[in-house]
């Protein structure tokens, strides 16, 4: 079997080969402090006993999970503790495809970059739905593609590359969707903590063992390094959810789990408002630029990505490559999102650098 292998390392790799200053817009690592919980939990832990070096149970850290179940209002027992979100998605969909409810699993277009990999891996076929030209998905177009050979629906709110954030509507009517047809509705809510539009709304607002919630805390925390992540699954589903986890990875990282444990206990709510609000002000920045260039571009809601498109200039890999040489900014090419916005270009804001990358997209667009 060949694999689908994304886009974002080729393009970085080039960045950074590149002669000259070039700002990375590529790959969403946030630029900002942990919290501060976190940095003092690690050195808290080097001093631990060395039991403490040794693997944690292969699910998880009992406390993270403890907590992370009050907080979603779960029970414990349907946490998993996962390698990042990446791992959180790929056992969603492995779950949802062994179900043999199906081998479809419905994707939005633009499309997340490994959701499609993810799925031929699995076995899985992927059929693609058109978001709307601000990024919102249509339930009724999924109920469309919809059949009974759909395994999953895999929704992602705030949304990468769109920005879209999905009303409590559109969820509602997902999660009736995948009910309707046996299938189980994969809702990755990792951009949470960065709802700028006050509108999102979690799969598990909504009681119902058709859905499974994936998460991290790579972006909340400012920690993609860590790799700790979850994935909440209904009761009937979790159990060989943790036996393929412990096959794969026997068990994540304990000081990882500890540190994240600790912040998520002592970081306030302003940690994450400050973080909003730096944002908010790099979206305001970055597209005026983009009007300044006559661009046409999408505004997020949520996430920290803005998709652009630029008269005469295509998102293709091609391009991408000439804006690094050229102008000094990496992008991603819209190719490598799906075919829907294949003329446009996503650009990450998480870089301090924003406002010179703005600058020198007018410049080069003018």
């Amino acid at each position: 079997m060949e694999y689908e292998t994304p886009l974002f390392f080729h393009v970085m790799g080039y960045a950074a080969r590149a002669d000259g200053d070039v700002i990375d817009m590529v790959s969403g690592n946030p630029d900002w402090e942990p919290p501060a919980a976190l940095r003092e939990a690690l050195h808290e832990y080097a001093d631990l006993e060395p039991d403490a070096f040794q693997y944690p149970p292969s699910e998880g850290m009992y406390e993270l999970r403890e907590e992370i179940a009050a907080r979603r209002g779960v029970d414990v027992e349907e946490v998993v503790i996962t390698h990042g979100a990446g791992e959180a998605n790929y056992l969603a969909m492995a779950r949802a495809l062994e179900r043999d409810s199906g081998s479809e699993i419905v994707l939005t277009d633009p499309v997340y970059s490994y959701y499609p990999g993810k799925t031929t891996m699995l076995g899985g076929t992927p059929r693609y739905v058109a978001t709307a030209a601000d990024g919102q998905l249509d339930p009724a177009d999924v109920r469309d593609v919809a059949s009974a050979e759909t395994a999953a629906i895999v929704a992602n709110s705030p949304n990468n590359p769109t920005g879209a954030v999905y009303p409590e509507e559109t969820m509602r009517e997902l999660v009736e969707i995948a009910e309707e047809y046996d299938a189980i509705l994969i809702s990755d809510e990792v951009y949470d903590h960065y709802d700028l539009s006050g509108n999102f709304t979690s799969a598990l607002a909504f009681d119902s063992d058709h859905r499974i919630v994936t998460n991290a805390f790579s972006k909340s925390m400012a920690i993609t390094g860590f790799r700790v992540g979850y994935a909440i699954f209904p009761p009937h589903l979790v159990e060989n959810a943790k036996s393929r986890h412990m096959l794969v990875n026997v068990a994540g990282s304990r000081p990882s789990q500890y540190a994240v444990y600790h912040a998520l206990r002592e970081t306030g709510p302003e940690y994450y408002e400050a973080n909003r609000d730096l944002l908010r002000e790099r979206v305001d920045s970055f597209t005026a630029a983009l009007d300044a260039a006559g661009a046409e571009y999408t505004r997020p809601e949520g996430s920290f990505y803005v998709m652009a498109r630029f008269e005469g200039f295509p998102g293709t890999l091609e391009n991408t490559e000439r804006l690094i040489d050229e102008a000094g900014v990496a992008g991603m090419p819209g190719e490598a999102f799906g075919s829907a916005r294949s003329d446009w270009l996503r650009f990450a804001l998480v870089t301090p650098r924003v406002d010179k990358a703005a600058e020198r997209l007018a410049a080069y667009f003018e």
